[in-house]
């Protein structure tokens, strides 16, 4: 099973599109690790620059509205050759979070005054968070802060997240 944390990116930004994940003129790639250069590439956010702020973070913070615009397997693809497992925000578009438990990956819904808590409290810092999927809490920790905040997960989706993805979870399961 993977791994779902390590240091947080704090993106705070509400609808950030799947072009602004990875560009459609990527899209022609088939090799996940092709992508890695290229994650965020456009992403139209004050002061981030994706070659400074991404590499050692394997944890996003995000606004409503994640993965929204069109529905492509890439995005979640570009996020993971990055070390990119985990993804918290108040709400994703469908497609891209279902697209991220069919890969593996982890995409958590969190309360928009839980994520604006989070973004005013600890935006700033270094933080590190662990999710545990077995109990559905994420911890967040800075340096002597710590937290624990529960989420939920269908149980399906649970099943794909631990089984490492849908080819991982159809294998076990046939």
């Amino acid at each position: 099973m993977k791994t779902f944390g390590g240091r947080v990116l704090f993106l705070n930004r509400p609808d950030i599109n799947t072009d602004e994940i990875i560009p459609a003129k990527y899209l022609t790639e088939i090799e996940r690790e092709a992508l890695k250069p290229f994650l965020f590439e456009d992403l139209a956010l004050e002061g981030f620059a994706p070659h400074r702020d991404l590499p050692g973070r394997q944890v996003i913070v995000s606004r409503a509205n994640f993965g929204c615009g069109s529905s492509r397997e890439h995005a979640p693809w570009a996020l993971e050759a990055n070390g990119i497992r985990l993804v918290i925000a108040e709400s994703f578009a469908r497609i891209f979070r279902q697209n991220m438990f069919n890969c593996g990956l982890l995409a958590v819904e969190l309360p928009a005054a839980t994520i604006d808590r989070l973004l005013r409290e600890f935006a700033h810092r270094a933080v590190f968070a662990a999710a545990d999927v077995a109990r559905s809490v994420i911890e967040i920790r800075a340096d002597d802060q710590a937290q624990e905040i529960p989420f939920a997960l269908a149980e399906f989706d649970r099943a794909l997240v631990e089984a490492g993805g849908w080819l991982e979870y159809a294998d076990a399961t046939y």
